[in-house]
């Protein structure tokens, strides 16, 4: 049993290093330039901060220490996405032993969730849904452990309190899944009346609230500009009547059509679409709260404020699904049916990177094809010739700016505008403003050039 169970253990291990392996090779090969939203990140990491324009500030974060370790190479945030996926992977693989004591439907569990595109294909770019997934993951586990525990220990406490608080500083929407947590626990002390209220479930919030104090304090700073932005993304100022039953509706369809592939690869394990749903059972009641409640709030928030929800916003969401299918259909698994779910996992599982690696060669004018680190060498050189100081700030959105703060080799520090910003500058730092070109030509009190469809001006010390 032990050797079966440690043979387990290793397809685990081959499984999450292949797939850190072929995501991170395949778009170091085919892509030109790191996708929008990394640079976006990377931008943010320059300056560093309790907040930014878009989001929280754990994403910048996590990449600046990544830039601080491995500088402008592609392939390391590549590397630093798929960390995120794989140890989300690993935590649903521990939350599984937990729930079967049986390592092959953890196994499986996890391999399900190839077949969901949040968890391979749209993983090479790091963003604020990929920084949730391991936090995810562990507010999850960590919540499993109190919740079936009749000793409460403080470290899980502890560890609940930290990783929740990071999951909020990487995206707001994990607050989803904070609010199912704390409306299962609700639900058996008072409703069910099977657990009993513990103080030390204080400490989880205290340790919470500490953790997002300088987070808040940057909000109300700054006009809560990242509430304000998340409501523009949404639509909500502008809504209809209609939309409140449009926009629900689209967002149905479109989590059930991603997750086809995902329902094709449960039915080729089980013998008959038949399963009991015991309301007495804590595992599935943990399971239904966990991977279904945030969805029916994210659901009623579009229904509620007709609001549009966009579906890379889903991404955290699904992570125990292979968790609950294969809970609800254990009985049902059909071994001799292996086989076939392991031919169509791996069809799914090398397809995936064939089909991204072809898009990436093929599709042309994407943000990946952008010539990035050519304009930001262009640039150095012009600016080496005209100017003898170093360029230390990069001043536009965080695309075209952003990329130049990434590829320049002095690492100038990234700034959407220099509004109130004028005394955190150094008097010998030069300046590149990237923008409008017809705009920027005409306020430009430097060296004014045009690379692509933006213009720059550089501002810096004469020879």
């Amino acid at each position: 049993m032990y050797v079966f169970k440690r043979n387990i253990n290793n397809l685990f291990i081959i499984f999450v290093l292949s797939h850190l392996l072929i995501w991170t090779l395949v778009p170091t090969i085919s892509n030109q330039n790191l996708p929008l939203d990394t640079i976006e990140a990377l931008a943010w990491g320059s300056n560093l901060d309790w907040g930014f324009n878009k989001h929280p500030p754990a994403s910048a974060f996590f990449s600046e220490i990544f830039f601080r370790m491995f500088g402008p190479q592609d392939w390391a945030y590549y590397l630093l996405s798929q960390i995120f996926v794989v140890s989300s992977f690993y935590f649903v693989f521990k939350f599984a032993n937990e729930i079967f004591k049986n390592v092959t439907l953890s196994l499986i569990s996890v391999l399900l969730l190839e077949s969901i595109f949040f968890y391979n294909f749209t993983t090479p770019e790091f963003n604020v849904n990929v920084c949730q997934l391991p936090f995810w993951s562990m507010s999850v586990y960590y919540s499993w452990r109190i919740f079936s525990d009749k000793k409460i220990k403080f470290k899980d406490c502890l560890l609940l309190g930290i990783v929740s608080a990071i999951g909020f500083l990487s995206k707001y929407l994990f607050l989803f899944l904070l609010i199912s947590i704390v409306l299962l626990f609700f639900y058996y002390i008072f409703y069910k009346k099977k657990i009993k209220f513990d103080f030390r479930y204080i400490i989880i919030l205290e340790i919470f609230i500490v953790l997002l104090i300088p987070h808040l304090i940057w909000l109300n700073d700054n006009e809560y500009k990242t509430i304000s932005y998340g409501l523009m993304r949404t639509g909500f100022e502008n809504s209809s009547s209609f939309d409140h039953i449009k926009f629900p509706f689209i967002f149905i369809m479109k989590q059930i059509g991603l997750l086809i592939p995902f329902l094709f690869l449960v039915f080729f394990l089980i013998k008959k679409l038949r399963f009991k749903f015991n309301f007495d059972d804590r595992k599935f009641i943990f399971l239904v709260f966990i991977n279904f409640i945030p969805i029916f709030l994210m659901f009623a928030t579009s229904i509620i404020t007709g609001s549009r929800i966009r579906t890379m916003w889903m991404t955290p969401f699904y992570l125990f699904f292979g968790v609950f299918f294969i809970y609800i259909f254990q009985s049902q698994i059909d071994l001799k049916k292996i086989k076939t779910f392991l031919y169509s996992f791996l069809l799914l599982f090398f397809l995936s990177p064939i089909l991204y690696f072809y898009i990436s060669v093929s599709k042309t004018d994407k943000r990946t094809d952008y010539e990035g680190k050519e304009i930001a060498t262009l640039i150095e050189r012009r600016w080496d010739k005209n100017f003898y100081n170093s360029i230390m700030y990069v001043v536009g959105d965080e695309w075209y700016a952003g990329n130049l703060s990434y590829h320049i080799s002095s690492r100038p520090t990234w700034y959407l505008d220099l509004k109130d910003k004028t005394n955190e500058l150094s008097p010998t730092g030069g300046i590149i403003y990237v923008g409008n070109p017809e705009i920027l030509k005409e306020i430009c009190p430097g060296d004014f050039g045009k690379i692509d469809q933006h213009g720059y001006c550089m501002i810096g010390t004469k020879y």
